[in-house]
């Protein structure tokens, strides 16, 4: 009979917040702590707990723009999209994690660089998804053109539908792929409403914006927690040229919230650096939100590396970036283009640290995957045919009772390992042990 080995996994977080750490308690079952990272606890996160680094490996601070060694580890979402996802010009890479509902659409031009990189980055905040986790998450197809390839090296691809094309990374087909995150896209609509409107009138600002053609100047009240901005226009300069984006009399820690209400919006801006010592700009990128409410057409453009989190929260929009560098959260309910006719446009993955707005309503539960692999223990091979149950801690007693007058209780049906050797579920926060009940053919159960 062959050895084995149970490896405890931990590394889909489900909705962006959850912290997942586990622990194998001697002579017991494998044990999974399912909870909220220390330290990051706010009153009125963005929803679903997205914004914040997942902990882990979470630097602090996070570095400016870069391309060395890897400064820490971050298993939030970067980029959340509800529809399609297309690659298109020279789009060039999306840094961190990337969950889109829908499609995931590759077809850049043909001259440049044919390929798109997904999770690890050459230059950004040099910050990736930790080692195997799950970089690229689809609940439709992926499709990469002809002679060009999608780089996903280090991490998992988890895709619902189908894949065309060539994809480099860990394939893992799961048709309830996006399910964890269904949720997170009419969470973010009616935020997105929320954070511009109080009863369907404007949130009342706390400072101007003034569009002076060569900037726009957003000037605080000096003194509020929470900056509020309300813009009705473009962000362009005259002719719809580029302009700059300047901030000031902003709270040292305070939390600037954009509204930029309005069908059609156009952000076209040289602002922002790849130094941060030299842009005014970069310094408020971890606690600044831009809010798209009602947009069906946004356009993020020009020369700048963008300071900020974006978020757009109507389901039909379609977002255009071509900004050579996007740095912050991108979350949209719609669909999002990233193209440019110029090489080495990015998306590079910084948190959003802010306090907004309370929304009220029921707080969603944070949830994340927990996740136990079957391998051989000689080898490190994946294997089939293995049994598992999934028990909650619930009766106060430390370690694992699935008998007596007040046993554990069990979550869901008993789980078979694949081809890939894991079983996996999604559950709230919460001490969990899986609880192996039949090895596969040839190999021995562990003890205990």
């Amino acid at each position: 009979m062959h050895s084995i080995g149970n490896r405890v996994a931990a590394l889909r977080s489900g909705l962006g917040r959850a912290g997942l750490a586990c622990a194998l308690v001697a002579g017991l079952a494998p044990t999974l702590i399912l909870g909220v990272g220390a330290g990051q606890a706010q009153a009125a996160p963005l929803p679903g707990g997205l914004g914040p680094c997942v902990p882990g490996d979470c630097p602090d601070p996070f570095p400016g723009i870069n391309n060395g060694p890897f400064a820490g580890r971050d298993n939030g979402i970067n980029i959340f999209v509800g529809n399609d996802f297309l690659v298109r010009g020279r789009a060039a890479e999306a840094e961190g994690r990337i969950v889109v509902l829908d499609d995931f659409d590759m077809a850049k031009d043909t001259g440049g660089s044919s390929v798109y990189n997904v999770g690890i980055v050459g230059v950004g905040s040099r910050v990736p998804p930790p080692d195997g986790a799950d970089f690229l998450t689809t609940g439709g197809d992926i499709t990469v053109a002809p002679g060009q390839r999608l780089l996903a090296e280090g991490g998992v691809v988890r895709y619902g539908g189908t894949v065309t094309g060539t994809v480099e990374g860990t394939l893992v087909h799961d048709p309830d792929a996006a399910q964890p995150y269904l949720p997170l896209r009419d969470q973010l609509t009616a935020a997105s409403q929320c954070y511009a409107r109080v009863d369907g009138t404007p949130r009342p600002a706390t400072g101007t914006a003034v569009n002076q053609g060569y900037q726009t100047l957003f000037t605080g009240d000096g003194t509020s927690a929470l900056q509020v901005f309300n813009v009705d226009f473009d962000l362009t300069g005259p002719g719809g040229g580029q302009q700059g984006i300047a901030f000031a009399n902003i709270p040292d820690d305070a939390t600037i919230l954009v509204n930029i209400v309005g069908a059609n919006r156009v952000i076209n801006t040289y602002s922002g650096g790849i130094d941060d010592a030299t842009d005014p700009f970069n310094a408020y990128r971890e606690r600044l939100l831009w809010n798209f409410p009602d947009a069906t057409s946004v356009n993020l453009t020009g020369t700048g590396q963008f300071q900020g989190s974006v978020l757009v929260g109507q389901q039909a929009s379609m977002t255009t970036v071509s900004l050579p560098g996007m740095d912050g959260r991108f979350l949209t309910t719609g669909s999002l283009t990233h193209t440019s006719a110029q090489t080495g446009v990015e998306f590079h993955s910084y948190p959003f640290n802010g306090d907004l707005p309370d929304c009220g309503g029921e707080p969603q539960p944070v949830t994340g995957e927990v996740r136990v692999e079957k391998t051989d223990a000689e080898t490190g091979d994946p294997l089939a045919g293995a049994e598992f149950e999934l028990w909650e801690e619930t009766n106060g007693t430390p370690g694992l009772q699935t008998s007596g007058a007040d046993p554990d209780t069990r979550v869901g049906d008993t789980c078979t390992t694949g081809t890939d050797g894991l079983c996996a579920r999604t559950v709230e926060t919460g001490t969990y042990y899986w609880r192996e009940t039949a090895a596969p053919d040839g190999y021995d159960l562990p003890n205990p």
